[in-house]
């Protein structure tokens, strides 16, 4: 079946009740000592711890999203249960983190959001929901409709005399070439008339891209590898959709394609890497730097 309009805005508020529901768990969770366990899975530390505060955020989540699920025969794919591969028989999918960011949680400082998208069978965002709960700030977009930021328009601020904020998992520091690409990045800053560079490398995917909207000139991205990990679908789902609908921002696999968020055999997203630049021009330089580097 294919959503119309009020039908899809239903959904957004769903989206957003379940988020603000397992926010407020997450928030009155924080600060707390608990016990860190591990996970299958990925490639990086980050990508391997779990806690119980996930299983309860996502718990929360299906409770509110539950009905919608049967309602309109969505398929669904989360973070902390297998993948059924609903994803592939549905018209659309719930695509949920419900803890973004299990690392910075359990460290106390700020990179965790809830992420959630509803996405098409051929892998295109409808909605993104992204709730950031140190800030209480929910980011988000219908596709077609625009993206928000607390019920305001995102609109990118004037990028001239800033640096360029290069935002990074906290993994992409430990690749052999780090160096070579820091170098790099630097010579895009200086031929974009920017004053030099600053990284912010602490937060999970979700915030991250966020942090790209904040932050420009700023961009995010990881190259292919042939190792399974690079983040899944659930890491990009949601702001993939957001930004799409803001205006200059790009979004789109590190060859310049768009991204596979419905890929058949795995959910991971190594293969193609990933791009979020704040606009054209960065993106085209980092799509450049990875030909280079590849």
């Amino acid at each position: 079946m294919k959503l119309d309009d009020r039908q899809t805005e239903h959904l957004l508020e769903l989206a957003t009740t379940a988020a603000r529901r397992a926010a407020a768990h997450i928030r009155a969770e924080s600060g707390r000592p608990r016990r860190v366990l591990s996970k299958e899975g990925g490639s990086s530390h980050a990508s391997q711890v779990v806690t119980e505060v996930d299983f309860e955020s996502q718990r929360l989540i299906l409770d509110t999203l539950g009905a919608s699920i049967a309602e309109f025969d969505l398929g669904l794919l989360t973070e902390e249960s297998a993948d059924d591969s609903s994803r592939h028989a549905s018209d659309y999918f719930w695509c949920i983190d419900p803890l973004d960011g299990t690392l910075p949680f359990i460290e106390g400082v700020s990179g965790y959001s809830v992420s959630i998208a509803l996405v098409s069978r051929t892998g295109v965002p409808q909605i993104g929901v992204i709730l950031d709960p140190v800030e209480d700030s929910l980011v988000h977009a219908i596709r077609g409709g625009g993206a928000f930021r607390d019920d305001t328009p995102i609109s990118l601020a004037p990028e001239s005399g800033a640096p360029l904020t290069l935002v990074m998992d906290r993994s992409f520091a430990q690749q052999e070439n780090y160096e070579l690409v820091l170098e790099r990045v630097r010579g895009i800053a200086v031929r974009a008339g920017l004053d030099g560079i600053k990284i912010i490398n602490q937060g999970g995917a979700a915030m991250n891209a966020c942090w790209v909207l904040e932050n420009a000139p700023a961009v995010y991205f990881k190259f292919p590898r042939t190792k399974l990990g690079g983040g899944s679908l659930w890491d990009y789902a949601a702001s993939a959709c957001i930004f799409g609908e803001v205006e200059g921002a790009e979004v789109s696999n590190i060859r310049g394609g768009r991204l596979a968020l419905n890929r058949a055999g795995h959910t991971f997203m190594n293969e193609d890497g990933m791009l979020f630049a704040s606009n054209r021009r960065l993106a085209e330089a980092v799509i450049e730097l990875s030909r280079e580097i590849q």
